[in-house]
């Protein structure tokens, strides 16, 4: 099995958060189940920060490679098939960067680690 990080499940475990829900963070560290980032997340953080609403205990890029790494995560690559399925979403939710995570979960078939029970409405499967 797959699951894939919404953007706040992404920051709060690796900033070791406590909003990040107890069962999340046990399916996150257990290792039984590939853990995928989308590219949205990291450019929604990227903006985040530039805006000084967060701060990154080291510098962007070489935080983000070590983080992947470390934490055995991998990139899913946004497709054209992401893309397109945003075409067809409704409006429950204005954010494009959650609407892309929708996108490519629908897609891909993957849930997703989100305590945003907007995805619910989208029929994606949720993990909290």
């Amino acid at each position: 099995m797959s699951l894939l990080l919404d953007t706040q499940a992404l920051l709060w475990f690796l900033l070791d958060d406590p909003r990040l829900s107890g069962n999340a963070q046990a399916i996150i560290v257990a290792n039984e189940v590939a853990i995928f980032v989308s590219p949205a997340s990291i450019w929604e953080i990227a903006i985040k920060i530039s805006l000084g609403k967060y701060a990154l205990p080291a510098p962007f890029a070489p935080f983000w490679g070590e983080q992947l790494q470390t934490n055995d995560f991998s990139l899913l690559p946004i497709s054209v098939f992401h893309a397109a399925r945003v075409v067809d979403l409704p409006f429950h939710h204005r954010d494009p960067f959650d609407r892309l995570i929708i996108a490519q979960s629908l897609v891909e078939g993957m849930p997703v680690v989100s305590s945003d029970d907007t995805f619910d409405r989208y029929g994606v499967e949720r993990v909290w």
